[in-house]
């Protein structure tokens, strides 16, 4: 099989609950075999019991980094995109509450084709990235969507060494099929010419 992102060939890396993941020795993702993917219709149900309420402090005080990142670096007047929003868009939400404009799009709950056909200064991106079934394809539509000198603010788990994968409690989730390390991040960086990249324990951001 070969590696989703960087199209490299990969190894196997572990067999966990009958499903196999593989490794990609040059970007240093690990990812399940797409045999093992769920069905659009299976997908979207188990997104749907997702107990994601906006109203929820735990939820808001989760994807705090993101909210509280962009309002740091963006006026009202900039224009953002939630990229996959999910059945409850809390990151638009909070935004939306303080009078910042922004747009959501998902593929599932909120299939907006025009806010693909538009640009962005800042993109969130929370906890999307690890169910991405095609990464490059993936990132490459997020790099177009970005204006020049625009930040895309990405949230996931990372994976390193220190984790005992097989035991990892992030890989559990059948959605979860893609997952980076600081390696892989570096990959996305330098394959799309991002000017920077700030990786911090709860938010990663690439700067265009």
């Amino acid at each position: 099989m070969n590696c989703a992102l960087c199209g490299s060939k990969t190894s196997e890396f572990s067999v966990v609950h009958k499903r196999a993941y593989h490794h990609c020795s040059h970007c240093d993702a690990i990812s399940l075999h797409p045999s093992y993917f769920l069905s659009d219709d299976k997908e979207r149900k188990r997104y749907e019991i997702h107990n994601n309420d906006v109203t929820d402090p735990g939820y808001q005080n989760f994807v705090s980094p993101i909210v509280n990142t962009i309002t740091k670096d963006y006026e009202k007047s900039h224009k953002g995109l939630d990229f996959g929003s999910g059945s409850d868009p809390v990151v638009t939400t909070m935004l939306r509450n303080q009078g910042y404009t922004i747009t959501t799009y998902d593929p599932f709950f909120d299939p907006n084709s025009k806010a693909l056909q538009s640009t962005y200064d800042y993109i969130a991106c929370c906890e999307v990235m690890e169910h991405f079934y095609n990464p490059i394809k993936e990132f490459k539509l997020l790099h177009s969507l970005l204006k020049n000198k625009g930040n895309l603010y990405c949230k996931t788990y990372l994976y390193d060494e220190s984790i005992d994968f097989d035991s990892w409690w992030y890989k559990n989730d059948p959605t979860h099929v893609f997952f980076y390390t600081k390696k892989t991040l570096n990959w996305i960086k330098n394959h799309f010419n991002y000017n920077e990249m700030i990786i911090s324990k709860k938010l990663i951001c690439f700067r265009k």
